[in-house]
């Protein structure tokens, strides 16, 4: 019996203890981690549906509807950027104007309370200028690019996404490439999964030489579509209207961003991965994209990941 009663005070001690109105009641309460969810909206055309408030949303995970506890319009939280640039031979002939391009981006988005960091990946991937707020540290990094012959693209991915897992607030992975990883360390799928463990978003802006040109490879160009898809992030030809348009594209939809939050209840036992899902239920079916990331891990991730 006194073993029984030592197991019930352990267990008392790691829970969270509520007293209800009612007086004499005791309710045993775990905590739950906060599931953040950012969420974009546009109509049938593209444009930017704003005004939506808590209660046109609806938040499911596995199916289970799940209540709203945390609603913002274009969210306030700190933006925590990192910026990986292609520097591999197919796309090295551009980096004067992708440079020139991401300093301009760079000076018109951040903010006091945002962080940027710059990678740039060939055969290797290359740190080049740690989380800054400083412009000038930003700058002189982009003003140091090299270059190298193959492209580690899911190793930038990988790394990037680590890097990004380490912060707080709003998770962006921003990669200028023409897509195609010919280093062959990470997988497609590791990159993928470590994006989703971590929380990131991926802007994908593809930078490819001629779209009809032969033998250019669409693999991996769609790669990059769907890894910003499955994150909830998107991706952007530069051939549209040049790179200083897709910078703007990426600045202005992570301004225009719905954060909904909640605590997962009745979720679905013996899940690693659970799957997401936000509609406008008053809306006609079709009348507007929503995109936000595909789930997340509950577990932590394996050896070697």
């Amino acid at each position: 019996m006194r073993r029984s009663l030592t197991a019930l005070a352990l267990i008392l001690l790691f829970a969270v203890l509520r007293l209800p109105a009612q007086e004499g009641e005791i309710t045993l309460r775990v905590d739950v981690k906060l599931v953040n969810v950012f969420v974009n909206v546009t109509d049938a055309n593209g444009a930017i549906v704003g005004g939506l408030g808590r209660d046109d949303f609806a938040l499911a995970e596995d199916g289970r509807l799940q209540q709203i506890a945390v609603f913002e319009r274009q969210s306030e939280l700190p933006l925590n950027l990192l910026l990986a640039v292609d520097t591999s031979g197919s796309v090295y002939k551009d980096r004067a104007l992708i440079a020139d391009a991401s300093r301009r981006f760079i000076h018109a988005l951040l903010r006091p309370q945002d962080q940027m960091s710059l990678l740039e990946f060939s055969t290797f991937v290359r740190e080049v200028t740690p989380f800054t707020n400083k412009e000038s540290q930003l700058d002189h990094g982009l003003n140091a690019l090299r270059g190298g012959d193959a492209t580690a693209l899911y190793d930038a991915i990988d790394l990037g996404a680590r890097q990004l897992g380490k912060k707080d607030g709003r998770k962006v992975l921003i990669l200028v490439s023409d897509g195609g990883d010919t280093v062959q360390n990470t997988t497609y799928e590791q990159a993928l999964e470590q994006a989703l463990r971590n929380e990131v978003m991926i802007y994908s802006i593809i930078d490819v030489p001629i779209a009809a040109s032969a033998g250019r490879d669409t693999g991996g160009e769609h790669a990059l579509i769907t890894l910003a898809e499955q994150t909830g992030g998107k991706s952007f030809y530069a051939a549209d209207g040049g790179l200083d348009k897709a910078f703007a594209r990426v600045s202005e939809d992570l301004r225009t961003q719905y954060l909904l939050g909640y605590y997962p209840h009745n979720q679905e036992p013996g899940r690693t991965f659970h799957r997401l899902s936000v509609t406008v239920p008053r809306a006609a079916p079709g009348a507007f994209n929503i995109r936000h990331r595909t789930g997340y891990f509950a577990d932590s991730p394996a050896k070697g990941n």
